[in-house]
């Protein structure tokens, strides 16, 4: 398939995305606790799989073409909405949650069924993860009547058999489903990260708005600012461009790109929300010590970042960055010798790991580019 780059419209359905995801950060927020965290990730991994399916569905087509078009701004429409209910989606907005999130899912079928007709996607493997779409979406528009604990468990499931379906059930047929345009299709995974990290940087400023702008504030949304720049280095310096390669070398780029791409991605993007939420609560106490939640996230955000991106590497590559696993370790490390510390106190911690790993990937860790032949090429 021809090479292409991102369209102005795909640009603003991935803006119109990233509210929704990044509305996983109020829910997060509101209830910093282990069911809280479970319960935002639930929300987050649903969002980034219909977000990945359109992805997929117009990496086989034109983007331009006026059905496609048509079709992306009315499930732009209806993920907004979705985004709306997100704060509320185990509550009294759950069922309006559900069916604009479905009527998404069943829209990217319908875009790959006329993809199909067009001769640019197979009919058998949309066929095949198409029920699996099906059952996923029954289930979660039954669960929103439910009450709180079998709504999460029917949720649960719901997205459990979602992605399921072209990970196991149909994986062989999944491997003849389209060609791949390699550029456009890790450009729009690259911007998402990049939009991401932010609506990251506007959570930190809205943060600080209504503070009296003093040394405490500055250095705190300073640092937050820091974790993010080398957040995005770490992804960009380098692998970036290397994993695009491998990918558009390999024998089987539709399977490298899902394992790669869809699913590993979003433990990047997770850490990214986690942060981000541990991040407006310590540029939100600037002065006072950061409560253990709000740190756990901070810390716990950048480590679920660097591991996301360190599986990354070894499926595009088969190269494992011990570096990113030991700065991850020494991230974890952070929360708890911190405890009772102003919130700057982590985060510089965090911001000298970072640096350490920046400089390691550049100058210590052996070069992706001499990995063993053929390990990346499944």
């Amino acid at each position: 398939m021809g090479e292409r780059r991102t369209s102005p419209v795909e640009l603003y359905w991935d803006l119109v995305f990233v509210f929704a995801v990044t509305q996983v950060t109020t829910l997060l927020r509101h209830d910093l606790t282990w069911p809280g965290f479970g319960r935002s990730l639930l929300i987050l991994a649903l969002i980034w799989w219909a977000w990945s399916g359109f992805v997929w569905v117009t990496n086989a087509q034109d983007p331009d073409n006026p059905v496609v078009r048509a079709v992306l701004l009315l499930a732009a429409g209806l993920i907004f909405i979705s985004g709306l209910a997100v704060p509320d989606a185990f509550g009294s907005a759950g069922t309006l949650f559900a069916v604009t999130y479905a009527c998404v899912r069943l829209a990217h079928l319908g875009l790959y069924a006329y993809a199909s007709r067009l001769g640019n996607a197979s009919w058998s493997a949309i066929s095949g993860f198409g029920v699996t779409v099906l059952i996923g979406m029954a289930l979660l528009v039954g669960g929103s009547f439910a009450d709180d604990g079998l709504r999460v468990a029917l949720w649960t499931i719901a997205a459990v058999i979602d992605y399921a379906g072209p990970a196991w059930l149909t994986r062989k047929r999944l491997a003849g489903l389209q060609q791949v345009a390699v550029e456009h299709f890790a450009e729009r995974y690259g911007l998402f990260i990049i939009i991401c990290l932010g609506e990251s940087v506007l959570a930190i400023g809205v943060a600080a708005q209504g503070q009296t702008l003093g040394s405490r504030l500055l250095v705190a949304a300073s640092l937050t600012l820091v974790i993010t720049g080398e957040l995005w280095w770490t992804y960009f310096s380098r692998f970036a461009a290397i994993a695009q390669e491998s990918l558009r070398s390999s024998r089987n780029p539709v399977l490298a790109a899902a394992d790669g791409y869809s699913y590993l991605h979003l433990i990047l993007v997770a850490g990214v929300i986690v942060f981000a939420v541990g991040a407006r609560e310590e540029v939100g106490l600037p002065s006072g010590p950061l409560a253990d939640p709000a740190r756990l996230a901070l810390c716990g955000g950048v480590a679920l970042y660097l591991l996301g991106g360190a599986a990354f590497r070894l499926r595009m590559v088969g190269v494992l960055s011990y570096v990113k696993i030991v700065v991850a370790a020494g991230c974890l490390l952070v929360f708890p010798l911190t405890s009772g510390s102003s919130g700057w106190v982590p985060a510089a911690a965090l911001a000298a790991l970072l640096a350490g790993l920046l400089v390691g990937e550049q100058f210590g860790e052996p070069s992706v580019e001499s990995a063993p032949s053929g390990v990346s090429r499944a």
